[in-house]
Protein backbone atom coordinates (compact mmCIF):
# COMPACT_ATOMS: atom_id res chain seq x y z
CA UNK A 1 0.00 0.00 0.00
CA UNK A 2 1.34 3.50 -1.04
CA UNK A 3 2.84 5.39 2.15
CA UNK A 4 0.40 7.94 3.10
CA UNK A 5 0.81 11.70 2.69
CA UNK A 6 0.90 13.89 6.39
CA UNK A 7 -1.07 16.16 6.97
CA UNK A 8 -0.01 18.73 9.91
CA UNK A 9 -0.47 21.98 11.81
CA UNK A 10 -2.15 24.92 11.02
CA UNK A 11 -6.68 25.31 2.07
CA UNK A 12 -6.38 21.99 1.12
CA UNK A 13 -5.22 21.59 -2.66
CA UNK A 14 -5.13 17.92 -3.46
CA UNK A 15 -4.96 14.93 -1.46
CA UNK A 16 -5.21 12.62 -4.29
CA UNK A 17 -2.10 11.17 -3.26
CA UNK A 18 -3.08 10.47 0.19
CA UNK A 19 -3.81 6.69 1.01
CA UNK A 20 -4.78 5.93 4.09
CA UNK A 21 -3.29 3.27 6.82
CA UNK A 22 -5.96 1.17 8.68
CA UNK A 23 -5.04 2.26 12.20
CA UNK A 24 -5.93 3.21 15.59
CA UNK A 25 -5.50 5.69 18.23
CA UNK A 26 -3.68 4.15 20.98
CA UNK A 27 -4.24 5.68 24.97
CA UNK A 28 -2.73 5.55 27.99
CA UNK A 29 -5.43 3.98 30.72
CA UNK A 30 -3.27 5.39 33.54
CA UNK A 31 -3.39 8.47 35.78
CA UNK A 32 -0.65 10.90 35.16
CA UNK A 33 1.77 10.50 37.73
CA UNK A 34 0.92 13.27 40.09
CA UNK A 35 -1.59 15.03 38.74
CA UNK A 36 -5.27 14.25 39.59
CA UNK A 37 -5.76 13.29 35.88
CA UNK A 38 -9.13 11.22 35.92
CA UNK A 39 -7.81 7.83 35.05
CA UNK A 40 -11.34 6.52 32.56
CA UNK A 41 -13.36 9.89 31.46
CA UNK A 42 -16.25 7.40 30.10
CA UNK A 43 -18.50 9.49 32.90
CA UNK A 44 -17.35 12.89 31.58
CA UNK A 45 -19.78 14.26 28.96
CA UNK A 46 -22.47 13.54 31.99
CA UNK A 47 -20.67 15.70 34.44
CA UNK A 48 -20.07 18.11 31.86
CA UNK A 49 -24.12 18.20 30.52
CA UNK A 50 -24.77 18.11 34.82
CA UNK A 51 -22.64 20.86 34.95
CA UNK A 52 -23.21 23.00 32.31
CA UNK A 53 -20.03 24.19 30.82
CA UNK A 54 -16.66 22.73 29.68
CA UNK A 55 -12.95 23.99 30.55
CA UNK A 56 -10.98 24.39 27.58
CA UNK A 57 -7.30 25.19 27.22
CA UNK A 58 -6.30 27.88 24.54
CA UNK A 59 -3.15 29.81 23.42
CA UNK A 60 -4.35 32.99 22.49
CA UNK A 61 -2.90 32.41 18.67
CA UNK A 62 -5.23 34.06 15.85
CA UNK A 63 -7.27 33.11 14.19
CA UNK A 64 -7.13 29.69 16.25
CA UNK A 65 -8.16 30.68 19.29
CA UNK A 66 -7.96 33.95 20.49
CA UNK A 67 -9.89 36.59 23.10
CA UNK A 68 -11.59 39.34 21.48
CA UNK A 69 -12.89 42.27 23.40
CA UNK A 70 -12.80 39.86 26.44
CA UNK A 71 -14.55 37.23 24.47
CA UNK A 72 -13.44 33.54 23.39
CA UNK A 73 -13.37 33.70 19.41
CA UNK A 74 -11.36 32.09 16.58
CA UNK A 75 -11.62 28.74 14.38
CA UNK A 76 -11.56 26.33 17.37
CA UNK A 77 -13.62 27.81 20.05
CA UNK A 78 -16.62 28.63 17.27
CA UNK A 79 -16.75 25.35 16.43
CA UNK A 80 -16.55 23.57 19.92
CA UNK A 81 -18.81 26.00 21.18
CA UNK A 82 -21.59 24.63 18.31
CA UNK A 83 -20.16 20.96 18.95
CA UNK A 84 -20.93 21.11 22.41
CA UNK A 85 -24.08 22.60 22.62
CA UNK A 86 -25.28 20.26 20.52
CA UNK A 87 -23.81 17.91 22.86
CA UNK A 88 -26.16 19.58 26.14
CA UNK A 89 -22.71 21.88 27.42
CA UNK A 90 -23.44 25.34 26.60
CA UNK A 91 -20.53 27.19 27.83
CA UNK A 92 -16.86 26.92 26.92
CA UNK A 93 -14.45 28.32 30.40
CA UNK A 94 -11.31 29.73 28.65
CA UNK A 95 -7.95 28.85 30.33
CA UNK A 96 -5.12 31.02 28.31
CA UNK A 97 -2.20 29.06 28.27
CA UNK A 98 0.71 28.72 26.45
CA UNK A 99 1.22 26.70 23.64
CA UNK A 100 3.81 24.41 24.68
CA UNK A 101 1.95 24.22 28.48
CA UNK A 102 -1.49 23.23 26.46
CA UNK A 103 -0.69 19.33 26.10
CA UNK A 104 0.56 19.23 29.84
CA UNK A 105 -2.38 21.36 31.23
CA UNK A 106 -4.82 19.30 29.68
CA UNK A 107 -2.65 15.62 31.37
CA UNK A 108 -2.85 17.66 34.37
CA UNK A 109 -6.62 18.40 34.11
CA UNK A 110 -6.49 21.77 34.42
CA UNK A 111 -8.46 21.45 31.42
CA UNK A 112 -11.10 19.13 29.69
CA UNK A 113 -10.10 20.01 26.05
CA UNK A 114 -7.36 22.04 24.05
CA UNK A 115 -9.62 24.56 21.83
CA UNK A 116 -6.51 25.60 19.70
CA UNK A 117 -6.61 24.72 16.25
CA UNK A 118 -3.53 22.31 17.18
CA UNK A 119 -2.04 20.23 14.83
CA UNK A 120 -1.96 16.33 14.53
CA UNK A 121 1.18 14.63 15.06
CA UNK A 122 2.65 11.13 15.57
CA UNK A 123 4.39 12.71 18.82
CA UNK A 124 1.51 14.28 19.89
CA UNK A 125 -0.75 11.07 19.30
CA UNK A 126 1.76 9.05 22.05
CA UNK A 127 0.32 11.91 24.49
CA UNK A 128 -3.43 12.34 23.88
CA UNK A 129 -6.58 12.03 21.64
CA UNK A 130 -7.18 14.15 18.69
CA UNK A 131 -10.58 14.58 17.12
CA UNK A 132 -10.93 13.99 13.24
CA UNK A 133 -9.95 17.16 11.66
CA UNK A 134 -11.00 20.23 12.09
CA UNK A 135 -9.60 22.02 8.85
CA UNK A 136 -6.19 21.68 6.92
CA UNK A 137 -3.97 24.76 5.74
CA UNK A 138 -0.56 25.02 3.91
CA UNK A 139 2.62 27.00 5.38
CA UNK A 140 4.02 30.11 4.21
CA UNK A 141 6.65 32.68 4.84
CA UNK A 142 5.92 36.29 6.35
CA UNK A 143 9.08 38.36 4.82
CA UNK A 144 9.38 42.07 4.70
CA UNK A 145 7.49 43.72 1.70
CA UNK A 146 8.96 43.48 -1.69
CA UNK A 147 11.13 40.23 -0.55
CA UNK A 148 14.10 41.49 -0.63
CA UNK A 149 16.15 38.09 -0.03
CA UNK A 150 13.32 36.13 -2.27
CA UNK A 151 12.39 34.28 0.31
CA UNK A 152 9.85 31.60 -1.69
CA UNK A 153 10.06 28.06 1.04
CA UNK A 154 12.24 26.86 3.47
CA UNK A 155 14.66 25.68 1.21
CA UNK A 156 15.17 28.75 -0.05
CA UNK A 157 15.65 30.16 3.44
CA UNK A 158 18.42 27.33 3.81
CA UNK A 159 20.63 28.24 0.99
CA UNK A 160 19.99 32.00 1.60
CA UNK A 161 21.35 31.30 5.30
CA UNK A 162 18.53 33.12 6.20
CA UNK A 163 17.06 33.47 9.90
CA UNK A 164 13.74 31.59 10.22
CA UNK A 165 11.67 32.47 12.99
CA UNK A 166 9.24 29.79 14.24
CA UNK A 167 6.53 29.65 17.38
CA UNK A 168 7.81 27.91 20.13
CA UNK A 169 6.68 24.08 20.16
CA UNK A 170 5.19 24.40 16.92
CA UNK A 171 5.78 21.71 13.64
CA UNK A 172 7.73 24.67 11.52
CA UNK A 173 10.74 24.06 13.55
CA UNK A 174 10.74 20.89 12.31
CA UNK A 175 9.93 21.51 8.79
CA UNK A 176 13.18 24.30 8.94
CA UNK A 177 15.29 21.41 10.22
CA UNK A 178 14.18 19.15 7.20
CA UNK A 179 15.03 21.45 4.54
CA UNK A 180 18.27 22.00 5.67
CA UNK A 181 17.80 25.46 7.85
CA UNK A 182 20.42 25.38 10.20
CA UNK A 183 19.78 25.55 14.24
CA UNK A 184 21.63 28.57 14.84
CA UNK A 185 19.27 30.62 11.90
CA UNK A 186 15.97 29.19 13.72
CA UNK A 187 14.92 31.54 16.06
CA UNK A 188 12.01 30.56 18.44
CA UNK A 189 9.08 32.74 19.24
CA UNK A 190 6.63 32.99 21.92
CA UNK A 191 3.62 34.72 19.51
CA UNK A 192 2.52 35.21 16.12
CA UNK A 193 3.12 39.56 17.04
CA UNK A 194 6.89 38.60 18.16
CA UNK A 195 7.39 37.34 15.12
CA UNK A 196 5.85 40.09 12.70
CA UNK A 197 7.82 42.19 15.29
CA UNK A 198 11.40 40.30 15.36
CA UNK A 199 11.04 40.53 11.09
CA UNK A 200 10.60 44.38 11.57
CA UNK A 201 13.31 44.90 13.82
CA UNK A 202 15.79 42.65 11.63
CA UNK A 203 15.97 39.94 13.60
CA UNK A 204 14.51 37.18 11.18
CA UNK A 205 14.78 37.05 7.65
CA UNK A 206 11.35 35.42 7.74
CA UNK A 207 8.53 34.27 9.54
CA UNK A 208 7.46 30.56 9.26
CA UNK A 209 3.61 29.69 10.11
CA UNK A 210 0.35 28.50 8.39
CA UNK A 211 -0.81 30.43 5.79
CA UNK A 212 -4.12 31.23 7.17
CA UNK A 213 -2.11 32.21 10.81
CA UNK A 214 0.21 34.61 8.54
CA UNK A 215 -2.87 36.05 6.46
CA UNK A 216 -4.74 36.67 9.80
CA UNK A 217 -1.77 38.77 10.87
CA UNK A 218 -0.84 40.73 8.21
CA UNK A 219 -4.85 42.07 8.09
CA UNK A 220 -4.63 42.85 11.69
CA UNK A 221 -1.18 44.80 10.97
CA UNK A 222 -2.59 46.16 7.60
CA UNK A 223 0.07 49.26 8.26
CA UNK A 224 3.04 47.04 8.94
CA UNK A 225 5.48 46.95 5.71
CA UNK A 226 5.15 42.87 5.65
CA UNK A 227 3.86 40.65 2.78
CA UNK A 228 2.96 36.63 2.90
CA UNK A 229 4.31 34.96 0.58
CA UNK A 230 3.00 32.24 -1.78
CA UNK A 231 1.98 29.27 0.23
CA UNK A 232 3.88 26.34 -0.25
CA UNK A 233 4.25 22.61 1.16
CA UNK A 234 7.09 21.34 3.26
CA UNK A 235 8.71 17.87 2.99
CA UNK A 236 10.36 15.57 5.57
CA UNK A 237 11.62 12.69 4.29
CA UNK A 238 10.01 12.62 0.99
CA UNK A 239 6.52 13.05 2.80
CA UNK A 240 4.01 16.39 2.11
CA UNK A 241 3.58 17.85 5.07
CA UNK A 242 0.34 19.45 5.02
CA UNK A 243 -1.70 20.86 7.56
CA UNK A 244 -4.54 19.15 9.80
CA UNK A 245 -5.53 20.65 13.24
CA UNK A 246 -7.83 19.11 15.97
CA UNK A 247 -9.56 19.51 19.42
CA UNK A 248 -7.50 17.47 21.73
CA UNK A 249 -8.73 15.12 24.70
CA UNK A 250 -7.34 13.06 27.52
CA UNK A 251 -6.16 9.82 27.03
CA UNK A 252 -9.03 7.58 28.13
CA UNK A 253 -12.35 10.40 27.09
CA UNK A 254 -12.78 8.27 23.83
CA UNK A 255 -16.31 8.15 24.84
CA UNK A 256 -16.56 12.50 25.08
CA UNK A 257 -14.35 12.54 21.93
CA UNK A 258 -16.81 9.74 19.67
CA UNK A 259 -19.48 12.28 20.55
CA UNK A 260 -17.55 15.29 19.94
CA UNK A 261 -16.53 13.65 16.31
CA UNK A 262 -20.20 12.78 15.64
CA UNK A 263 -21.04 16.44 15.59
CA UNK A 264 -17.78 17.36 14.30
CA UNK A 265 -18.97 15.34 10.96
CA UNK A 266 -22.13 17.16 10.56
CA UNK A 267 -20.33 20.08 10.31
CA UNK A 268 -16.49 19.44 8.09
CA UNK A 269 -19.33 17.05 5.80
CA UNK A 270 -21.12 20.30 4.93
CA UNK A 271 -18.99 22.91 3.44
CA UNK A 272 -21.36 25.99 3.38
CA UNK A 273 -22.12 25.08 7.45
CA UNK A 274 -18.66 25.06 8.06
CA UNK A 275 -18.23 28.69 6.29
CA UNK A 276 -20.87 30.29 7.77
CA UNK A 277 -19.34 29.27 11.12
CA UNK A 278 -15.85 29.86 10.95
CA UNK A 279 -15.47 31.84 7.48
CA UNK A 280 -14.77 35.05 9.45
CA UNK A 281 -11.39 34.00 10.30
CA UNK A 282 -10.32 33.51 6.68
CA UNK A 283 -11.30 29.76 6.77
CA UNK A 284 -12.77 28.97 3.25
CA UNK A 285 -14.36 25.24 1.62
CA UNK A 286 -10.60 24.32 0.83
CA UNK A 287 -9.82 24.49 4.31
CA UNK A 288 -12.80 22.31 5.35
CA UNK A 289 -11.26 18.53 5.36
CA UNK A 290 -12.56 15.74 3.42
CA UNK A 291 -13.83 12.92 4.95
CA UNK A 292 -11.20 10.58 3.65
CA UNK A 293 -8.86 12.10 6.05
CA UNK A 294 -8.88 10.57 8.94
CA UNK A 295 -6.90 11.22 12.78
CA UNK A 296 -5.73 7.80 12.85
CA UNK A 297 -3.89 8.10 9.57
CA UNK A 298 -2.51 10.89 10.57
CA UNK A 299 -1.11 9.50 13.42
CA UNK A 300 0.42 6.80 12.10
CA UNK A 301 2.00 8.56 8.96
CA UNK A 302 5.48 7.84 8.67
CA UNK A 303 8.10 10.75 8.43
CA UNK A 304 6.10 13.27 10.26
CA UNK A 305 7.70 15.53 12.58
CA UNK A 306 8.56 14.47 16.09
Amino acid sequence: MPRPVHLDRRGFLALSSAVGVAGVLTACSRTEVGTGAPKEDAGLLGKLRDQGFVRVGFAGEAPYGFQDGGALAGEAPTLHREIFSALGVPELRPSLTEFGALIPGLLAGRFDVVSAGMSITPDRCGKVLFSEPEFVSTTALMVRRGNPRRLTDLTSCARAGARVGVLTAAVEATYAKAAGVADGRVKTLAKQQDGLDALLAGRIDAFALTAISLRWLARTNKNAEVEVAEPFVPVVDGVKQWSAGGAVFRPGADSLRKAFDGELAKITGDPARFVRLVGRYGFTEREAPPRSLRTADLCEAGGGPA
